[in-house]
Formats: C-alpha cells, sequence, structure tokens
C-alpha cells in the first residue's frame, strides 16, 4: 500500500444492521490527498469511479479503539468522526496494529494538511464528510503519504530530564538484568514490598510479532512460556484492556511450592515509532474467585515493553515485574521471592530462542482460531454485549437527509447499509473458555471491577460506564467547607504537604531550538511565560465546564478590578460516575501581543489551537506500571482528546476530556488507582512548527504532590460569590 501518495488497502467496514447488531464488510480503501474513496474490488485503472467518496478535512478525527474479535477474527478498529456531529462517523477495522496506525497517521495528516492548506482557517465553516462520485485525483509526485506520515513524528526520544531508577545487578541466559530503586512515601520513608526486577534482551522479530505472541493465552504459547498452563480473559473491558487469568506449573517453581494463578488487569498500546507497551496488575473479580489447588500470586507492577530497531528486526524487549510470590514460610521470603522472579523472567529467553528457531517469522505460522483464542468472550456474554443504539431512528433520519440531498450526504452513507444481508457472515466462535465460576464480588488490591454487561456505544465516545469503582464508591469524609474556584488545592513550593501543588523545574524539560528544523535538536527550557497562581481540584456528577467564568473565582476577581493580566486555564476532566475536574491557572503578566504565538493560538480557530498545543508528562515518584503508562514523550493534546475551548475576556480555558480516547482513559483508570503515591509533573507549550516560531517556550508547568480523590472538593461547596 501507499505509492504516489495515497494509502490504499483492504478494511473491514464495521456496521449496525436493523437489530443492533454489529458486523464488517470488506472493502478496498483508498486515502488520496484529502479523499477516501471505497470500493467493493481492486480498482483496475485510476478513473474507475468509487462507489463512495468522503472528503477528509480539518474537523475529522480519528481515534484508536484497540482490537476486538469478530467471527473468530481479530480486528484492530479506529473510528472517524466529525468533531461537529459524533453521529457522523465511519468505524473500519484492519487485519494488524502496524495497518491500523499507518491508516490513522495518513488520515490525521489527511486533516492536518487540508487545514494547512486553507489561507484563513480561522474564518472556515465546518463541513460534513461529503460522499459523491468523484472524479480522479492528482498524485503528489514529491513522496509516498504513509513514508510522509511518519517524517514529522519525532522519533522516541523522552522530552524529561530524569535520572534513571534502574541498576543492573546481573546477567543470565543473554538477558541483562535490573533492580529498581525504591520510591520513598510522602513521609519520606521508603515503601517496603516486593522487589521490582526487570530483564532487558533482544529478539530476532518485529515488534509486531512479539506483541502479539505475548498477548496470546491460547495452547501455542507452551512452546516458549514453561510456566504456562493455561489462560483466559475474564472481562472485555475496550480495545485496549481486559481482565486475564492464568494458570502456572509449579515444576519450575522450588521444590514442595503449590501451583499458582494470577488474575491481572492487562493494558496495551501502540506507540508511534512502532513500539508496543503491555502493562499488567492484579485485581480480584467476582467472575474468578481463588482456585482449588492454586495460590495467587499478586504482581503489584509489571509488563512489556517492545522497541522496533531502525530496520524493524530485531527488537528489544523490556520485562519488567514486582510480584508477592505469598510465600508463607519465613526463611524462604527473602531469597526464594528474588530466585522465582529472576527464573520468571528468564521466559524472555526462551521467547527469544523460539524466534530465532522460526527465524522471526512465528507469529505468521498461527492459526486463526489460536490468535484469537485469548480475546472469545462466552456465548451468553457475546449475546448481551451489543450496541445500545436505535437502528430504526437512525436509518429513518437517514432516509429522510437523502431525500433531500440524493447526490451529498454525510459519511454514514459509506457504510453501504443496503448490502447488510447480502454477504454471508462467518460462523461466530461459540467456545466457551472462560473457566472460572461465578462468586459473590470481592475488593480488590488497587480498584474494584464490576461484572456489569459491557456496552460498546458507536455514537458516544465520552463516559466509559463499566470498570473500576473505587473512585465512584467511596465515602466522603470531608467537611463542608465553602471554597473559591482557583483556591481547593493548596500551594506548597516545599514539596512535602501530601494532595498540593507547586511549578515544576523548567529545566527537566526538553524544548525544540531554534534549529529544530534542521537538525531535530531539542535543549533545555529555562523558563516558563506564565506563572502558576492557583489550582482546582474538584468532584461532581456532570462534567464542569468554563470554570474561569464562575462568580469568584480569580480569573473574574482580577476582571472586576479591570486589571491587564490574562490567564490560562487548564482543565482535565476525568468523566465517570463521579467526575473529577483538576484546573490549574496561569497568569500572564505582560500584554498577549507581545508574544504573537500565544496570541495566534488564543484568537484562532479549534483546529489551529488542536494541532498545536502540546502536553510533557513526567511521573517523578511512582511504581513502573504508573511511569510506564504515562511516559515522558511530549503529546500534541488535541490529536489525541477531544478539547473543549471557552474564550473569556481576560482568559482561555482548555477542557480536556480525557474519557473522549479509549487510550486515554486506560491509563488514567491506571493512575486514579495509584494516585495518593504519585508526585506528577507536567509542561505546557504551543509548538512551533515554523523558523519564525522557534524555538519553542514553555507556558508553563506544575507538579502535584501525592494527590487524594477523598480531598477533591464537591462543587456545591465552591463558593460563587
Amino acid at each position: 500500500m501507499g505509492l504516489q501518495g495515497k494509502m490504499e488497502g483492504w478494511l473491514c467496514l464495521m456496521r449496525l444492521n436493523r437489530f443492533g447488531l454489529q458486523y464488517s464488510r470488506k472493502r478496498y480503501f483508498i486515502l488520496e490527498d484529502n479523499c477516501l474513496k471505497s470500493f467493493k474490488f481492486i480498482p483496475t485503472s485510476p478513473t474507475e469511479e468509487p462507489v463512495r467518496s468522503a472528503i477528509i478535512d480539518s474537523c475529522i478525527r480519528v481515534t484508536d479503539n484497540g482490537r476486538e474479535t469478530f467471527h473468530r477474527k481479530v480486528l484492530f478498529i479506529f473510528t472517524l468522526y466529525n468533531t461537529s456531529d459524533h453521529n457522523d462517523q465511519l468505524k473500519l477495522g484492519a487485519t494488524s496494529p502496524e495497518e491500523a496506525a499507518n491508516w490513522i497517521h495518513c488520515l490525521k495528516d489527511a486533516a492536518l494538511n487540508t487545514e494547512r492548506s486553507l489561507n484563513a482557517p480561522s474564518r472556515r465553516k465546518w463541513q460534513p464528510f461529503r460522499l459523491s462520485v468523484s472524479k480522479s485525483i492528482a498524485h503528489k509526485s514529491s513522496m509516498d503519504m504513509a513514508a510522509a506520515s511518519f517524517m514529522h513524528v519525532d522519533a522516541m526520544t523522552f522530552d524529561v530530564i530524569a535520572p534513571s531508577p534502574w541498576k543492573i545487578f546481573g546477567c543470565q541466559n543473554g538477558l541483562r538484568l535490573f533492580k529498581e530503586a525504591k520510591d520513598k512515601g510522602s513521609n519520606g520513608k521508603q515503601r517496603d514490598g516486593s522487589p521490582a526486577i526487570m530483564a532487558v534482551g533482544v529478539i530476532e522479530g518485529t515488534s509486531e510479532a512479539i506483541f502479539r505472541t505475548l498477548m496470546c493465552l491460547g495452547p501455542s504459547r507452551i512452546e516458549w512460556d514453561f510456566s504456562f498452563y493455561r489462560g483466559c480473559v475474564v472481562e472485555h473491558l475496550d480495545g485496549h484492556t481486559d481482565i486475564v487469568h492464568i494458570q502456572l506449573y509449579n515444576h519450575w517453581l522450588p521444590w514442595g511450592t503449590k501451583r499458582r494463578d494470577l488474575l491481572l488487569r492487562r493494558y496495551w498500546r501502540r506507540e508511534e515509532d512502532g513500539t508496543y507497551v503491555i502493562l499488567y496488575h492484579s485485581v480480584i473479580h467476582s467472575k474468578c474467585p481463588p482456585q482449588n489447588g492454586y495460590v495467587r500470586a499478586c504482581i503489584k507492577s509489571g509488563g512489556h515493553v517492545i522497541t522496533p530497531t531502525k530496520h524493524d528486526k530485531p527488537s528489544i524487549i523490556k520485562h519488567m515485574i514486582a510480584i508477592d510470590w505469598k510465600l508463607w514460610k519465613p526463611y524462604m521470603k527473602k531469597g526464594a521471592t528474588v530466585s522465582m522472579t529472576i527464573r520468571f523472567l528468564e521466559r524472555i529467553a526462551a521467547l527469544r530462542e523460539m524466534f530465532k528457531a522460526k527465524e522471526g517469522n512465528y507469529f505468521s505460522e498461527l492459526s486463526p482460531t489460536v490468535l484469537t483464542r485469548d480475546i472469545d468472550l462466552p456465548v451468553s456474554e457475546k449475546e448481551e454485549i451489543k450496541t445500545e443504539v436505535d437502528y430504526k431512528m437512525i436509518t429513518d433520519e437517514r432516509v429522510k437527509n437523502e431525500a433531500k440531498n440524493p447526490v451529498s450526504s454525510n459519511l454514514t452513507r459509506l457504510d453501504d447499509a443496503a448490502d447488510e444481508f447480502y454477504d454471508v457472515p462467518e460462523p461466530s466462535d461459540n467456545e466457551h473458555h472462560a473457566w472460572a465460576s461465578n462468586a459473590s464480588p470481592e475488593e480488590s488490591y488497587h480498584t474494584k471491577l464490576t461484572t456489569a454487561n459491557i456496552v460498546k456505544k458507536l455514537h458516544d465516545l465520552t463516559v466509559q460506564k463499566r470498570g473500576y469503582m473505587d473512585l465512584q464508591e467511596m465515602a466522603w469524609d470531608q467537611e463542608c467547607v465553602s471554597f473559591c474556584y482557583g483556591a481547593t488545592l493548596q500551594k506548597d513550593q516545599s514539596f512535602g504537604m501530601p494532595c498540593s501543588w507547586a511549578a515544576a523545574d523548567p529545566s527537566s524539560f526538553l524544548i525544540r531550538a531554534d534549529s529544530y528544523l534542521a537538525d531535530q535538536e531539542k535543549v533545555k527550557a529555562k523558563s516558563t511565560l506564565m506563572q502558576m497562581v492557583a489550582a482546582d481540584w474538584l468532584r461532581s456528577n456532570r462534567r464542569e465546564d468554563d470554570l474561569a467564568s464562575r462568580p469568584g473565582g480569580i480569573a473574574q476577581r482580577y476582571a472586576s478590578q479591570g486589571r491587564p493580566e490574562f490567564f490560562f486555564i487548564i482543565n482535565i476532566q476525568v468523566p465517570g460516575a463521579t467526575t473529577y475536574n483538576l484546573a490549574l491557572y496561569y497568569m500572564l503578566t505582560s500584554p498577549l501581543e507581545e508574544t504573537p504565538l500565544l496570541e495566534r493560538f488564543v484568537n484562532e480557530d479549534d483546529s489551529f489551537r488542536n494541532s498545536r498545543f502540546k502536553l510533557i508528562p513526567y511521573i517523578s515518584k511512582g511504581s513502573w506500571i504508573v511511569k510506564q503508562s504515562v511516559g515522558k514523550k511530549a503529546c500534541l493534546v488535541g490529536q489525541a482528546l477531544e478539547v473543549h475551548y471557552f474564550r473569556g475576556r481576560n482568559y482561555l480555558e482548555l477542557g480536556i476530556d480525557v474519557g473522549s480516547s479509549t487510550v486515554a482513559r486506560g491509563v488514567v483508570n491506571l493512575v486514579l488507582g495509584y494516585l495518593n503515591n504519585l508526585v506528577i509533573e507536567m509542561a505546557f507549550l504551543i509548538q512551533g512548527n515554523t523558523p519564525e516560531e522557534l524555538p519553542e517556550f514553555l507556558l508553563g508547568t506544575c507538579r502535584l504532590n501525592h494527590l487524594d480523590v477523598s480531598k477533591s472538593i464537591q462543587t456545591d461547596s465552591v463558593s460563587i460569590s
């Protein structure tokens, strides 16, 4: 795919029939310039007319929905939708994560390139996905779109300067072994617990092949995992998160040790450079109580990081784990725990040897049944996992719209609803593999899981109603005290007070130098443009937008006094049964006109803002699993999440909806489970893309010290007088 400026290939078009059930159709798609065309067969000539076509413009957003199984096929799903109309969307599936990533990058590039090509983007009105009989489109002569989409992606280097917590202590079976220095708690004392050990090795295989091999829980796993007996998926939460149960043999354990089993929350994602991250930690689930004959071990933090080299092969793999094996003999605990953990990590050496024997082609030899075995659901659950959409209402509305405009309509016509029964669906997999019995609900180590039916909503990308419930069920003992907006989180520049904020050191973050366009050099930031002056830590039963407009808040107090200061507010919204808002207030004392890039950002349209606003995250204190899930790489927030902008007389507020992304929800759910043990640092900036906009500068930084959800303030207690 991807010759002469176009991206093309077979994709599965995900549809809902009139009964609300999901099915797929195979279609050949071509993305050329900013036009997406659909064919039932591979076109035989450049002039062949597509069945449908759609314009990809700056109003289009692409989201990664992870992996799903349809008729025993594993598909990697992504969705295109209009930011102005979420019902105008298209759900597509690729057969591999690499293919899905290529399409996502090219579609994002098409939308961004359309915005860049406009002379006055701020005056451009929203256009829906337009469908018509398209004419041939000129090819780009310069380069392949798929290749171009990766040219402006920074190499997967970190944007934070931080010391490594890992220290090598040995080498065994070709694996380098590291141990992690323990973090100190908020009281200054070192935390007790199982040692965190990491094995690092090199495998002759692509990162994708290694990732899919590690994710598989079928019988083929015994070819390399000497500890594995059997495994299954207990509950599929979303395309990036599930609950898995793994039973282990005991022949590799010390003599007389009982078999162990693990019940894990497993999360995965793919980075832009092709790195795959798999993270897991132990939970307790009502559908999988402790098993007879097994001792349930507890993984406090664990996972894999598979990074490709420049030539795809070989790949570097890191396997880290901090595990409590639940040894009851006191004299065994100290030495046996470490030796058992190292032995468990040696599975990576076995995986390396298997790939070497298969010459890196192990994954291609697996049958489709083996590949999907680990994510199929029981029949009873499959029948319940249906999209709650009134398909008849959608169809009736679509018919009315098409009657008014038979030639041009939105992208939903690309769904080919008329032929929903023309293709014979493949037989469904009725294999029942979740062999854990039902039991009463139990408490979790870090979180509590519900067993409610999981509903994937095509037309609602905001709030995930299932999963972890510890924040929703927490009893609030906070006294009813009146606060003002901008004063609900305390400041502590000494970094010693729990649940407080301070400005982080700007020199910890790397920004683009003035020569970045020529040599991609990044340098330490020296200072920030704005000063952090306040923070809010709020909870509510609804989303709280435009906090800066609330009477009594810091922005309104300054405005009422006629003061010239300008406020930049970042409102991070974590949705759920209880919605949490973390609002950070920054103040600019100099005139806005003195900083042209910031002035343009404040006054431009949302498309420009979404293409420029960057966040650099950093977990300076916390467990490895959280540090790995958050990372230390700059992110264009508006390209990954929905951002709502609110412009006032003396402020601009950004409402960042974390619930708008499956990947972000998984990360935040994990972070919330460890929140009061974390020190979180962030930096915010506007990306510089031209020589006039370089070097970059930080808008502001923050350091959040051991936040506690129980100390968040109910919005009803905030004074608006």
